[in-house]
């Protein structure tokens, strides 16, 4: 089967998540004594194999939400609707959710129910170091089908509203749009160390137009000034802050060269590892192809046809 870039980037992500939710919080030292190698169930929430979490839930609600056009207030809904009433789970059950995403979606509905739907622009200007968890990031990424050849300046304006709805302060905002930097290159056709070195040279020359703090700017060298392929394997970390989480799926990414070693590497680093695993099955699926990903995975993947419709229908949208 032949799939479009759109329906990958979204069937890479689930899958990911999907192979790390059985073995979420366990330690790395856990997962190199006995590592992921397929795709498994049951372990940490008890799930069938191929069940995803909130991870691929959110992408799919702002995907879903994409589809009729770019809304805030939409976007929020759905978020809403997933948090009460199990829209776009794996098997109609919600089972995982993060203290940063339930405490926010609380705040989304207040502003829903009091129409004051300014206060969703407002967002990102209310950001303080506890909104730095990965909660965007990993949601994220159907985005870049609208932003895509935007002037960046425009996209990251675009990316901190969306992302503020769950996670407000800039350096998760920021790290969102590194990562739909490189998977727009990718999605242009170059090579991933070519879309790489271009992702930072663009983030360097953003910053400096629009003169980003350096106390947040020093947080990114190792990913944007220097080459996160450089850091050593026992250096990577996969909790749940977003520069964390952007190391590490980023650095599985560009070292592994294929689909299925580059989602069971963020998978076996443990500790959040449906998150790492998506944030980088979604770039392993742009790139490779979710012809690339192995058959029996995709066989077990949770609502699989749901998935490729609603990658179909937000292609045909946006293209």
């Amino acid at each position: 089967m032949k799939y479009n870039k759109t329906t990958s980037a979204l069937l890479g992500l689930a899958v990911g998540d999907a192979l790390g939710v059985p073995y979420e919080f366990k330690a790395q030292s856990e997962m190199i004594n006995n590592p992921a190698t397929d795709m498994v169930g049951y372990g940490t929430y008890n799930q069938k194999p191929g069940t995803w979490s909130d991870d691929s839930s959110l992408t799919f609600c702002l995907a879903e939400s994409l589809v009729s056009g770019y809304d805030l207030k939409d976007i929020a809904t759905k978020f809403i609707a997933w948090r009460w009433e199990n829209y776009w789970t794996a098997r109609n059950e919600l089972f995982d959710i993060g203290n940063t995403t339930a405490i926010a979606i609380n705040r989304l509905k207040t502003i829903l129910n009091t129409e004051s739907y300014r206060e969703l622009t407002l967002q990102k200007y209310m950001g303080n170091e506890h909104d730095n968890g990965n909660g965007s990031l990993m949601r994220i990424l159907p985005l870049l089908f609208y932003i895509k050849d935007k002037p960046i300046k425009e996209q990251f304006d675009i990316i901190w509203d969306v992302s503020a709805l769950t996670h407000r302060h800039i350096r998760a905002a920021m790290c969102c749009l590194i990562y739909l930097k490189l998977a727009e290159y990718l999605l242009n056709g170059e090579d991933k160390i070519t879309a790489y070195q271009n992702t930072q040279k663009d983030i360097l020359q953003f910053w400096k137009d629009m003169d980003f703090s350096q106390n947040e700017s020093k947080l990114f060298i190792r990913i944007i000034e220097s080459d996160v392929r450089e850091m050593p394997y026992e250096d990577l970390r996969s909790g749940g802050y977003v520069m964390e989480s952007i190391h590490s799926s980023i650095w599985c990414f560009l070292q592994k060269d294929t689909y299925a070693a580059t989602v069971l590497t963020a998978v076996n680093l443990g500790h959040d590892t449906d998150t790492t695993a998506a944030i980088a099955g979604g770039l392993a699926g742009i790139y490779y192809g979710a012809e690339a990903i192995p058959n029996y995975w995709l066989a077990s993947l949770a609502r699989f046809e749901d998935i490729c419709n609603l990658g179909e229908r937000l292609h045909k949208s946006l293209s």
